[in-house]
């Protein structure tokens, strides 16, 4: 394991500066997570128009595993090349791919452009994780990550609407065309607002590893997505894409034992409850996304809902998946119990698979709601803990790696998921449809078919409602299988930092993270850390201690030196000034009275500390490290490796917080 390597300075910005970047990150998040799902609604009118209905999962999946890849990449980049620049790259990659789903004239090249845009959104999301890191105040930071979780959630609920809304009132084409506005701005905000920061270490990337597990994983869903449709099960080309998988998989297994910095280590894999949370994640992703791929495409052709509509009626799952995910998460919080969660949750997913198997023309609006709420709730129930579990449980040196793997997995399970929902559609519709005596044209639409007669519409809404309860029939299995697995769940006492993080919604949709395992364990730490933050007393009794003689305007004047000359190379009062929105002059006696002291030295505007005032800062440096130390009474790191991460997290945060101290002049 390497040691961890001095990180890069962290951004000097003043509020309003923070503001905008966030508000620019927020953008590129919203637009990667959003097209997760806005295709959905509008699935079969794309199908109606293009044709090729035995690819419209693809449309979902395409995205969803280039997506995977990406997030994986665009880490290392960002530390390679600077984050600023491949959030700017991703946005244009993404944005390109926008444009090319709008005007595809095939469902080939829709899928193409689908598998560009997926590679766009990794790169936004996991450069937007990773540039909160960047930017925002280390006290603040949680709560900025867990905003942008929630809004990775709260996309579920609003993406299938707009996506109608766009099908119904312009073109399901407008679905891809509203990320180019959107994406303009991004790019005007973040070249103007994000600053350049580039990791210190250079990162080394798994591409053996990356390529393998990406082709693998293609083979595996190609073989599921034409087994029986395209070809038969026992054809050359299906069975040759099986055997691709396993070689390109055990392949992918055996690079990762050997490289120096895997993308997914296989030791993480010998701890059983990130192998019991990677399994959950990924059913989880497959019945979430596969049910919300494929929900729409019943409302329309069963119900003969618009496309708006059908985002509309959906909303109950997505209600019952927050409502568990909150109650679940400030349980977990209060009791640090956790393995009774992923069990219900299983249980519950797998009621409401089946009760939604049993749907039908007759079946009532407020049942549909109620069996989709059913399973939200089994869903949410599962989803808040999974993440917070194996933060708890894994090494802290391992945090970074977990976390992304734990996510890797349920975007790997949502490719599966909705890769099989289409399998089994695509395969059940056409002898139902046939069965029914139903024309091609006849069922091409749902349009085309409600403007057909009561008589000769029913025998094809039946044939549709029997094919989708015979999707969700044939998942009820996976379920169940999710729901055994989540006994072999070991419950273990919660940490201070994972009990913080449970009752935080966001934490539970976790976007896709950069594997960093110093910065996720700073974050680990310093959730555990604020509370007696803001005990003031416990913050003067600390600088007390500390053996500083350094008055409180001079000592904040030392921490914003340090700051800014770490940031910048150098400090300048102008510049420190204007960070704080105070004009020079107000903070232009704490500096004298420093330089007096003989702490400090002015040359011009700029200030610069002496061996005196480095001696302060060390002190109250010191005391922050000690404080912290004292604290993690659950950190137990024999590896020296792991405590020489550990020291590296403790020492940014002990400077961050002097740092980032409110005590200023005037």
């Amino acid at each position: 394991m390497a040691v961890a390597t001095e990180e890069a300075p962290p951004a000097v910005l003043t509020r309003r500066q923070i503001n905008v970047v966030f508000t620019a990150i927020l953008l590129g998040m919203l637009l990667a997570a959003l097209d997760q799902t806005i295709v959905s609604t509008a699935l079969p009118t794309i199908v109606a128009d293009l044709g090729g209905a035995g690819h419209m999962s693809w449309v979902v999946t395409a995205y969803l595993l280039a997506e995977t890849v990406s997030t994986v990449l665009a880490g290392k980049f960002g530390d390679l090349f600077g984050r600023k620049l491949v959030f700017q790259v991703s946005t244009v990659v993404f944005v390109g791919g926008s444009v090319l789903c709008g005007l595809a004239h095939d469902m080939i090249m829709l899928i193409g452009a689908r598998a560009i845009q997926g590679i766009g959104g990794g790169g936004l999301m996991v450069t937007a994780m990773a540039l909160i890191a960047d930017v925002i105040p280390l006290r603040e930071r949680g709560r900025y990550q867990g905003a942008l979780g929630a809004v990775f959630g709260i996309t579920t609920v609003v993406g299938p609407t707009l996506g109608g809304l766009f099908t119904d009132h312009l073109s399901w084409r407008w679905a891809f065309y509203v990320n180019v506005p959107v994406a303009i701005v991004v790019l005007a905000m973040s070249a103007r607002a994000l600053p350049s920061i580039r990791s210190a270490a250079r990162p080394i990337i798994d591409y053996a590893g990356i390529a393998l597990v990406a082709t693998g994983a293609s083979s595996m869903i190609l073989g599921l997505s034409w087994g029986g449709n395209e070809y038969d099960w026992d054809s050359p080309v299906i069975l040759g894409l099986f055997a691709a998988a396993v070689v390109l998989l055990g392949g992918f297994v055996a690079v990762e034992l050997r490289v120096r910095e895997p993308m997914l280590p296989m030791h993480l894999f010998r701890n059983s409850v990130f192998t019991v949370c990677s399994t959950l994640s990924f059913i989880v992703g497959f019945a979430m996304l596969g049910a919300m791929t494929f929900l729409p495409t019943y409302l329309q052709y069963v119900d003969g809902v618009s496309a708006t509509d059908s985002g509309v009626r959906t909303l109950p799952m997505v209600a019952g998946l927050f409502v568990t995910s909150i109650l679940s998460g400030n349980v977990v919080s209060r009791t640090g119990r956790y393995k009774a969660f992923p069990i219900a949750g299983g249980a519950v997913m797998s009621l409401g698979l089946w009760l939604m198997s049993t749907m039908g023309p007759g079946t009532s609006p407020w049942l549909q709601s109620l069996y989709m709420f059913v399973l939200g709730a089994g869903i949410g129930l599962s989803m808040q803990v999974l993440t917070i579990v194996v933060q708890n449980t894994v090494p802290y040196a391992d945090l970074g790696t977990a976390t992304s793997g734990v996510t890797f997995f349920r975007t790997l399970g949502s490719s599966f998921g909705t890769a099989i929902f289409g399998t089994l559609f695509t395969s059940q519709l056409a002898p139902n449809l046939a069965s029914a005596g139903a024309s091609p044209e006849a069922a091409a639409s749902p349009e085309a078919l409600h403007r057909l007669s009561a008589a000769e519409a029913a025998p094809i809404i039946s044939a549709y409602a029997d094919t989708i309860n015979y999707v969700f029939r044939w998942v009820v299995p996976v379920a169940i299988l999710g729901f055994l697995v989540a006994w072999l769940l070991k419950e273990l006492p919660l940490r201070d930092s994972a009990r913080a993080a449970a009752t935080d919604v966001g934490e539970g949709f976790s976007p896709p993270q950069p594997a960093d395992r110093l910065t996720q364990l700073e974050r680990a730490i310093s959730d555990t850390m604020f509370k007696a933050r803001d005990d003031r007393d416990e913050i003067e009794r600390l600088v007390a201690e500390s053996g500083t003689s350094l008055p409180p305007a001079q000592l904040w004047a030392v921490g914003q030196t340090h700051l800014h000359t770490r940031a910048r190379g150098h400090a300048e009062m102008t510049a420190i000034a204007r960070t704080h929105r105070m004009p020079p002059e107000v903070i232009e006696p704490a500096f004298t009275d420093l330089v007096e002291a003989g702490f400090a030295r002015l040359e011009g505007d700029r200030v610069h500390l002496t061996d005196s005032g480095q001696e302060q800062l060390d002190r109250v440096q010191g005391a922050w490290r000690n404080w912290l130390d004292a604290r993690l009474e659950d950190v137990t790191m024999t590896d020296p490796a792991d405590r020489a991460l550990l020291d590296q997290a403790l020492d940014n945060i002990a400077t961050r917080l002097l740092d980032e101290g409110d005590r200023r002049p005037g």
